[in-house]
Parts: C-alpha cells; sequence; structure tokens
C-alpha cells in the first residue's frame, strides 16, 4: 500500500509539474543563433573544436518561474563543422555520428533545478545514434528583452555540460581522441508570435 501511494505522489507530482510548464510562455528556439561547440583532446598535442550549428526546438521559459521551463532541441549533424571536408565525412561515417541511419541528435529536459540568480541545472536526455542518456546542463540566462533587429522579444542563454562520447557508442580511438567532451552552447530564443502578441509588445525594463 505504501508503494501504491508513493507511486501515486510521483504520477501527481509528474502531472503537475508537466501542467506548469505548458503555462509558462512559449519560445521558438532561433537556428540562426543556437549552436553547440564541441571540444575533446588529440592525443595531448590540442584540443580539437567542432561545431553544431542551425539547431531547431521549442522552449517553454518564464523568467520568474525557471522551475517551469522545458526545452527541446534537434540538432543536424550533417551540418557538422571541424574546419576540414574529410574529417567532417570521416565523423559523420558509421563509424563514428552514424548520421546517416541517426541524422539528428535530440534534447529534451526532465526536469530544471534554479540555481541562483539567473541560472539553473537543466536535467535532461541527450538521444545520439540511437541510444539516450542523462545529460545536465548548468545554463545561466545572459539577456532577456528586445532585440533591436525585427524587435522580437528574445532570450538568449549560454550554458555547458560533459559526457563520455563510450556512452553513446563513439569507442574507436580512446588512445588518440579523448573520452571526455566538453560542451559549450549558445542559445537565443524568440516568443511565439501569437502569445507575443497577447503581451500589447510590452517589454520587461528588469531584464531589458
Amino acid at each position: 500500500m505504501n508503494r501504491l501511494r508513493k507511486a501515486l505522489c510521483c504520477l501527481v507530482l509528474l502531472c503537475v509539474g508537466s501542467a506548469a510548464a505548458a503555462d509558462a510562455p512559449a519560445w521558438r528556439l532561433d537556428p540562426a543563433h543556437t549552436r553547440v561547440l564541441f571540444r575533446v583532446d588529440h592525443a595531448g598535442f590540442s584540443t580539437a573544436l567542432g561545431l553544431l550549428p542551425a539547431i531547431e526546438g521549442q522552449l517553454r521559459f518564464d523568467p520568474d518561474d525557471w522551475s517551469t521551463a522545458s526545452v527541446e532541441a534537434s540538432v543536424p549533424l550533417a551540418r557538422l563543422q571541424l574546419g576540414d571536408e574529410a574529417w567532417n565525412q570521416t565523423m559523420l561515417s558509421r563509424s563514428w555520428f552514424d548520421a546517416g541511419a541517426h541524422p539528428l541528435a535530440r534534447f529534451r529536459s526532465t526536469r530544471v533545478e534554479p540555481t541562483g540568480a539567473g541560472t539553473a541545472r537543466v536535467h535532461g536526455l541527450l538521444q545520439l545514434r540511437g541510444v539516450e542518456k542523462p545529460l545536465v546542463l548548468d545554463v545561466r540566462l545572459n539577456k532577456l528583452g528586445r532585440n533591436p533587429v525585427g524587435f522580437r522579444r528574445t532570450a538568449g542563454f549560454s550554458a555547458s555540460a560533459t559526457l563520455d562520447r563510450r556512452d553513446f557508442g563513439l569507442e574507436r580511438w580512446t588512445n588518440l581522441v579523448g573520452t571526455t567532451v566538453a560542451l559549450d552552447i549558445q542559445l537565443e530564443a524568440v516568443r511565439s508570435t501569437d502569445e507575443a502578441n497577447e503581451e500589447n509588445g510590452d517589454a520587461d525594463p528588469q531584464h531589458d
């Protein structure tokens, strides 16, 4: 009976959290200004850098209550930029990202934990190469206000995380390429048009 009560309580809390996230304002990720830079050791000689641009997705975000936030993002692996086309194709091959079979990496949040003024820890699941594993992002709100180009209400964030590539089946060349991958994320999101119109164009001076 105690187990049943605990299960019911967890279900109620999950439903309440989902409803709260749905009530938070809706934003659309701006693919022109949302990207991931990843860093990994190259045999001790240097740190290899890769860029994944053109990320798309949806954000639910109320700056006054981060606990109701949620995010879903899709990363098109074919847009990978390593500074050399041959290396791009090698990394997209079946031995590495296997982008032919799994063209998108996906992230979806499961819980947002506020950590301070304008910061939070976003717990979620990353899906890569058909494997889904937990990933935690440390997130900072950079600015919230009207973008002077286009005058759209915009939220800008920076985030960071680390992962072990072996968790996603990326197990080749561990003697040459580091297994710990650092992620630096820059994200901009614009308010969904319908909801933004409901605000009558009022900016929040506290965040501008």
